[in-house]
């Protein structure tokens, strides 16, 4: 997958949530989306307007989203949980089999880090599998996980149930990643 470009890796169904989401001036977050979804499509075949505002509206209105949202450009202009949410919503219309939430939960406030959590758990499902990168166990109380991995220098050092998340917010990391080395 390493050697894929962006849109390869996308088309297999990976989705990626960046830490701090890039603006993308001039460029509506309805037209953003329905170009993302097009280009996964067949070789000239597009998605249908009505079926895709359908969908659009059916997922805004899941994620409690105003429908002024459509117009805006991307993540320009958006607080730290607006830019969250814009992922989540994403993530809903592109639907992929594979996400990986990079710090979702980075620069969120409380009742951001809820909504945010709340649409992240919306999306479970056993056809989907959800990476969520986290330093904190705030998030993990809000998303439960089925499994937790500690990662240090680019391998899986320990993994556990959510109680490993509990241990490391009680005893830190240092432990885990001394006896791994």
């Amino acid at each position: 997958i390493l050697g894929l470009e962006p849109d390869e890796r996308a088309r297999k169904g990976l989705f990626l949530a960046f830490q701090y989401p890039v603006e993308i001036p001039g460029v509506s977050n309805a037209n953003f989306l329905r170009a993302a979804l097009n280009a996964r499509q067949p070789e000239g075949e597009e998605i249908e307007a009505t079926d895709f505002y359908a969908k659009l509206y059916e997922e805004m209105d899941k994620l409690e989203m105003s429908r002024s949202f459509t117009a805006r450009a991307v993540n320009e202009g958006f607080s730290g949980g607006e830019k969250k949410r814009a992922e989540i919503f994403q993530m809903a219309m592109l639907e992929p089999t594979m996400c990986i939430l990079d710090e979702t939960d980075s620069g969120l406030d409380i009742d951001a880090l809820k909504v945010v959590s709340d649409g992240v758990n919306l999306l479970r499902d056993p056809s989907r599998a959800v990476i969520v990168i986290t330093h904190y166990q705030r998030l993990l109380e809000h998303i439960v996980p089925d499994t937790v991995h500690v990662l240090s220098k680019g391998q899986i050092v320990k993994s556990g149930d959510k109680s490993l998340a509990l241990e490391l917010e009680e005893k830190g990391y240092a432990d885990i990643i001394a006896a791994a080395a």
